[in-house]
Parts: C-alpha cells; structure tokens; sequence
C-alpha cells in the first residue's frame, strides 16, 4: 500500500513521487482555452454561413415564384425586367433592413441584459419601444403621415425622448442611475406612454386603422430608401456597444469590483443606454415592434458560449438576423399569395423557443 501525500511528507519522502502532488502541465490551460477559442470562432463561421444562406433564400422566396436559375442570373445581372425589379427593389432591400434590424434588436437585447443583469429584460424595458410607437402615433393623428419612410423620424424622435425620460427619472437625486432604478423608471415611462398611445388612438379611429398595420413588425413595404435612413444609427449603436463589451464583463461582477478594475460605472451605463436607443430605436423605426427576438437571442448565444459578453454580443449579431430574416421567409411561404408579417412569426417562433430555453437550463442573474 503506498503512503499518502501527507504520509510521505511526515515520513521524509519527496512528496514529488506522488502523481497527486506534481505540479499541474502550465500548458493544460492555454491548451483549454486555445481549444474553446476555435470552437467558438468555428460557430461564428457557421453562423456567417448561416446568414448568408438564409439571406440567399430571402432573395429567392417571396409569394411570387421566381425560378432559381432566373433569380441568380438578374442578382448579378439586373436588365430591367420585372423578375429584376422585384429582386433588385423590393427582395433585396428587404433582406438587407432584416440584416440590420436583427443586429440591432440581437445586440440591444444582450446589451441590456447585461447593463441590467436581468435575464428577463429585453430593449423595451428602457422604453424605446412605447417612445417610438408614441412618435408613429403623433406622426399619424396630428401630422397626417401616411408612408412607413414618413414614420421613421418621428419613431427615432419618441424613441430617443423615452430614453431620456428614463435615465433622467432613474439618475434623479444623488444616486447613478443603477439598473434597479433604470428598470423602474423604464417601467412607469413605458405605462405612461402606453396610456398616451391609447387615448389618441381610441379617439381616432383613422389613426388606429393606419398604425395597426405598423405596430404588428413587417419587412414588407420598406425600400432603399429606410435602409439608407437606418444605417448610420444601427450602426453607431453597434459599435458603441461592441466597445462597452469588456467593461460590461467586470461589470457583471458588480459595480464595486467594476470600480476596482478601473470601469467606469456611470459612463459604461450612459453609453450603454445610448446604444440600447440608437439600435432598437432605429430597428423599431424601420421595422415596427418586434417583439421576442431581443429577449431570446442572448440567451441561446449565451448557453452556446457562456457569459463572455464579448462572445455573446457576437453571436448575438449572428443568430438574431437568421431568425428574423427565417421567420420573414416563413411568412411569405406560410401566407401566400399574400404573407404573415414577421413580428408575428417571430412571436410563435421565438416563444416556445424560450420557454425550452428556460426549462432546459435555469436562468441566472447575470
């Protein structure tokens, strides 16, 4: 029988003879890590591929039927017929606004999750989602806005005021905005602008025929021109927010550690709310409500490659874009010859979605 560790030791036998007392290969871990890294950069090239196969699929599928050979010739041959009208003008921007729209509500989602270490919040707690539905329903019941590109700036406008409204009720005081007091102001601004939004609708039935059509989330009927439009704020928000990633990782530690580790606290959550409203105000404006895509996106990004919030916003920009541009493409397969708007696809798809999520794996405070 040989002698235990602490038993060699007593005894005066070097307790390096032991297997259990060698020191551990200073290699293992690197190994480890190098090993995850590719794994997870493996998923990333998947995800690409992915996207740009569903996005290939959204440029082919619609409720008119375009042979494949015909929607790959006029893709990188417009002549001006009708087949590449349709391509080039209606199927191509789409796809590409359902690109831009699923980063923005993927990567708003995880950002808010993690500036609010709520598993449960999505980019409506803030209140840019009533705030841009507020500025669509001024746009319809006292200006008269009749066209989805009319929409877009009156959306940002209310969006960008919710967000303000918010960080000023949940900064009031001497204390920083902590996320507790975001989530509550985000709570009493969305029930007022709930409110507000009602009253005028009820009250008008023309404007509550038109934004009936808005508030439901589509791709459909959104050309060049709203791409163009919401490029530069979906893509501001990107990489303010791609740049909070690391801060936001010490932050998840809580605010006093964040502090040691040389975060700053109050300027990482000033910025991160102006991310969170670049990005779901500028998706809301484009696209309408949309809802579920926020809040289940970084929870299947996270259970793929854990809490790294650099990694999550990554697969976050990734995933997003697939679903909302798959659940486009099911909607025009699903409703033809007319089609199912996506925010109600990604409603049926992205719910029961998330409640096996949330059976398969407990969700934790982040």
């Amino acid at each position: 029988m040989s002698l235990s560790v602490e038993s060699r030791v007593v005894s005066g036998q070097p307790a390096e003879e032991h297997p259990a007392a060698k020191a551990p290969d200073p290699a293992a871990p690197s190994r480890t890590g190098r090993a995850g890294a590719a794994l997870r950069g493996l998923g990333l090239v998947i995800g690409v591929a992915a996207l740009v196969l569903v996005g290939l699929l959204s440029v082919w599928v619609g409720s008119r039927g375009i042979p494949f050979t015909a929607t790959w010739h006029v893709l990188w041959n417009p002549d001006g017929s009708e087949t590449s009208v349709i391509i080039h003008d209606y199927r191509i921007p789409r796809t590409i606004l359902g690109l831009l729209v699923g980063m923005a509500l993927g990567l708003a989602g995880a950002l808010m999750q993690a500036l609010t270490r709520n598993p449960l919040a999505d980019p409506g707690m803030l209140g840019v989602n009533l705030g841009a539905s507020a500025g669509v329903v001024v746009a319809i019941a006292f200006f008269g806005v009749a066209a989805p590109l009319g929409y877009v700036w009156f959306a940002l406008a209310g969006a960008a005021a919710a967000s303000v409204g918010v960080f000023l009720l949940g900064s009031s005081g001497r204390k920083l905005a902590s996320p507790e007091r975001l989530v509550v102001a985000g709570a009493a601004v969305t029930a007022v602008l709930y409110a507000f939004n009602w009253a005028v609708l009820l009250l008008d039935p023309r404007a509550f025929d038109q934004f009936r059509f808005w508030t439901v989330g589509s791709l459909a009927g959104r050309y060049q021109d709203i791409v163009l439009m919401s490029l530069p704020f979906i893509g501001v928000g990107l990489v303010i927010a791609l740049v909070l990633a690391p801060s936001l990782n010490a932050l998840a530690m809580g605010d006093q550690l964040g502090r040691a580790l040389g975060v700053n606290v109050g300027r990482t959550r000033v910025l991160g709310a102006v991310a969170v409203m670049l990005l779901c105000g500028a998706a809301t404006a484009a696209a309408g409500p949309i809802g579920f895509v926020g809040l289940a996106v970084p929870h299947i990004a996270r259970f793929v490659v854990g809490p790294d919030q650099r990694w999550v916003f990554a697969y976050s920009m990734l995933i997003a874009p697939v679903l909302l541009i798959g659940s486009d493409i099911i909607g025009r397969v699903l409703g033809a010859p007319g089609e199912v708007q996506v925010g109600i696809v990604t409603a049926f798809i992205g719910a029961p979605l998330f409640i096996a999520l949330c059976r398969r794996r407990k969700l934790v405070m982040l």
